[in-house]
């Protein structure tokens, strides 16, 4: 069968398209960029399809011809810099569904969430829940799955930010303790969609896809941490209001582009629980999900997690200091050590009609290159270019002014861990 598997590269879509090319099927991987997702799945046929661009059925009609069957794995969880949830989970998911009526593919599997309903906590619920209710009307062998929070070998979003949480040094801090919470594996979740591409398989049904227990969030932020490795430590539970000012600043980070998942739709979600009923999927498929402890436990943690989940939380503390570090740096040599730098120009022997563009250039490059960094579409080059300008900086100044390598306030030395820092945030950009 000819699969088409939308949001191939991320945590469900991944999962989907490797176990469907265990069965054979033969696989059209579609996502908005797929360079480096084309590499890792080099077993599938990769195409570029941007929701937000596809929302029309006309539009899609070319990315569906000789398609037998469709597993839709995209979704956003809430409006930012790059997303629109809307636009994603409605607009142009719905034209994919009606062009999939349209072209003929009979076989289409829509990856939801629990508590996606017409009247949800979040546009993030709501949205996907219209689309659910659009596939229902249609004339197709649709299926609708809504797991839980999903557990993966691999952490993306929710999870990771659980396993960075979980790491913490002293006091474990969490917000929303003691809501309710099931998972499933991601193993699971992908055995069903292969389940349900059997000829055979009874269709046009809604699932709820989750381990029967209910968990509180503080319960499995501590499982995470011992299956890390780390010492138990106590579990400090943040109020509501500390919950609320995490969401706010996250809401901010997500107009520049950083897709955080402490976001208000997250808190409002798990604010409602995550909890469904999954005894008609259990009964359907025959799947015995896992628990939360049976994943854990067929997935030891290595060293890898280990640095991942020490390094979560010390990310956007990396990407925040670099960027005020530059932005002042730069406004500094424009402001208070405007003489301090026209000096050194002077003791370097550079002319004065040459130093004062010199450093207005030189001080500018350093605000934008901070305020770059801070827009997650210009993250990689402003580190790129804090890279260059470092290196730059270490030349110049070693051949114009060597002396300053002797000077006790290092300001040559520093540039070394200064360019480092930026190698290392470099290195931890990747979101997933």
């Amino acid at each position: 069968m000819r699969v088409l598997v939308t949001g191939a590269y991320g945590l469900i879509g991944a999962a989907c398209l490797a176990r469907l090319n265990r069965d054979g099927h033969e696989l059209v991987a579609a996502g908005r960029t797929i360079t480096e997702a084309s590499r890792r799945a080099s077993f599938a046929r990769w195409i570029v399809a941007d929701f937000d661009r596809l929302t029309d059925a006309v539009a899609w009609r070319p990315l569906l011809a000789g398609i037998d069957a469709v597993v839709n794995c995209v979704g956003v969880l809430q409006d930012g810099g790059r997303d629109d949830t809307r636009r994603v989970h409605v607009a142009a998911t719905c034209a994919l569904f009606d062009a999939c009526a349209q072209a003929g593919v009979r076989r289409v599997i829509q990856i939801s969430a629990i508590g996606a309903a017409s009247d949800g906590p979040t546009a993030f619920a709501r949205t996907k829940a219209e689309a659910d209710a659009h596939l229902a009307t249609l004339d197709l062998d649709w299926l609708v799955l809504r797991p839980a929070l999903v557990l993966a070998p691999v952490a993306y979003g929710g999870t990771a930010m659980l396993r960075g949480i979980a790491a913490s040094p002293g006091i474990v801090p969490v917000i929303g303790a003691s809501q309710r919470i099931q998972v499933v594996s991601i193993d699971d979740v992908a055995e069903t969609v292969a389940r349900a591409l059997h000829p055979d398989t009874r269709l046009r049904t809604t699932w709820d896809v989750a381990h029967p227990d209910v968990h509180t969030l503080g319960e499995i932020v501590q499982a995470i941490r011992l299956w890390l490795g780390f010492p138990p430590r106590p579990k400090l539970a943040l109020p509501p209001i500390v919950g609320r000012g995490v969401a706010i600043m996250a809401d901010a980070l997500g107009r520049l582009g950083w897709r955080s998942p402490a976001r208000s739709t997250a808190l409002a979600q798990l604010t409602a629980g995550v909890v469904g009923d999954p005894a008609a999927w259990m009964e359907a498929t025959g799947i015995k999900p896992q628990s939360l402890a049976e994943f854990l436990a067929a997935h030891p943690a290595g060293v890898q997690e280990r640095w991942f989940a020490r390094l979560y939380l010390l990310k956007p503390l990396a990407i925040a200091a670099l960027a005020l570090f530059w932005i002042v740096t730069g406004l500094i040599s424009l402001g208070p050590g405007r003489a301090a730098a026209l000096a050194q120009f002077r003791d370097a022997a550079v002319a004065p009609a040459m130093a004062e563009p010199s450093l207005i250039l030189g001080s500018l490059a350093d605000i934008a290159l901070g305020l770059l960094l801070l827009v997650r579409r210009t993250a990689r080059m402003a580190l790129l270019g804090m890279t260059a300008v470092s290196l730059a900086y270490l030349l110049i100044g070693t051949v114009l002014a060597p002396d300053l390598w002797r000077d006790p306030l290092g300001p040559l030395v520093k540039i070394v861990p200064v360019l480092l820092a930026s190698a290392f945030t470099l290195a931890i950009l990747d979101e997933r």
